[in-house]
């Protein structure tokens, strides 16, 4: 996992849990529903969200024989004390290199490792992956790599991706602003360092107010938002890490067998393999970035997708203001998988 000079601190990222009271229920099936932020990759940011998602579920379980467990973690680099030394220390080599932030393959990597970890000693008896924006391709991206591993190692049964940008972001016009900083020296060099300076000369009572009742923030995303900016090391790992999406994202590399279901059938009950709920106006993803994603799903005859665009007016950063809206309709895709 690269920077390899930058030590992983596994027991400090910051994460969120609801568990399920039925988990040491022999006589219940065990499902794991494993949340993947976007970026910034700050879980806190999908409390309202997951909470709302936890108490519907909550319902289910009560005419199921299925428990429930929810997990989401932080992306590395967003805490300060997750990693050591702090991003931008020199390192002792003749390249007179410094520690830089994660990449988007270390933090698929490290999910994946927390995802091994969450299912020993005891194994859960299926997954859902539910990733939102970057988080949906790298569900995918874990999806992918246990689909072509010899002897599967997680019993992932399904994906919901919500508001994905798994083809092509630089083509949004948000990606395109973060190509344009990328491609420009100065400000592929710079822009963490300005925007962190434009922080820190702020006091936190005026930060504070510029989120909530300027930018109307609700409580949540205001106080999640302030540790984030005033952290010593999460501006520089969201830019960098944006960056990285820029050149990752680009043509779509799975293979159509992904979409489908496997001959081992027996943990999917009549829902489907993956669900995409994409927004009617997205500043992450182009429209017809979206269509023809969509366009090749309808075409695979054997796919098990479903593919849905959002009428609500939903934006991307659903974990604002619209967290309930979208776990109603999660929770009902979760039941559709399970049955």
């Amino acid at each position: 996992m690269s920077p390899a000079t930058t030590m992983i601190k596994e027991d400090a990222i910051p994460y969120l849990e609801f568990p399920s009271s039925n988990r040491s229920n022999p006589s219940r099936k065990q499902c794991l529903i494993f949340f993947i932020t976007g970026n910034p990759g700050l879980a806190s940011y999908y409390t309202p969200f997951l909470t709302h998602l936890r108490h519907l579920l909550n319902s289910l379980e009560s005419n199921s024989n299925t428990a429930y467990h929810i997990y989401s973690r932080n992306l590395l680099g967003f805490s300060d004390l997750d990693h050591s030394p702090p991003f931008g220390t020199p390192i002792p080599s003749p390249s007179q290199t410094v520690t830089q932030p994660f990449t988007l393959e270390d933090q698929i990597q490290s999910l994946t490792s927390t995802l091994l970890s969450l299912n020993s000693p005891t194994p859960f008896s299926s997954i859902i992956l539910i990733g939102h924006s970057v988080g949906a391709y790298m569900a995918t991206e874990i999806f992918h790599r246990n689909h072509l591993s010899p002897s599967p190692s997680l019993p992932l049964t399904s994906g919901i991706l919500l508001f994905p940008t798994l083809t092509h972001i630089a083509r949004s016009p948000s990606g395109q602003k973060l190509s344009f900083i990328a491609a420009t020296p100065l400000l592929n060099s710079y822009a963490h360092v300005a925007a962190k300076a434009i922080v820190n000369i702020l006091p936190t009572y005026l930060l504070s107010s510029i989120l909530s009742r300027i930018m109307k923030m609700p409580p949540h995303a205001a106080s999640t938002t302030l540790s984030f900016l005033q952290s010593r090391d999460g501006i520089w790992q969201a830019i960098h890490m944006g960056k990285d999406e820029m050149s990752t994202i680009t043509e779509e590399k799975w293979s159509q067998d992904l979409w489908q279901l496997s001959h081992d059938t027996t943990q999917q009950n009549g829902g489907e393999k993956f669900y995409f709920y994409f927004a009617k106006k997205d500043h992450w993803v182009a429209d017809e970035v979206r269509d023809a994603f969509i366009a090749r799903r309808k075409e695979d005859g054997r796919g098990r997708t479903r593919a849905t665009i959002c009428e609500e007016g939903l934006p991307h950063a659903f974990c604002i203001h619209h967290s309930e809206t979208v776990a109603e309709k999660v929770g009902m895709w979760i039941e559709e998988i399970t049955g």
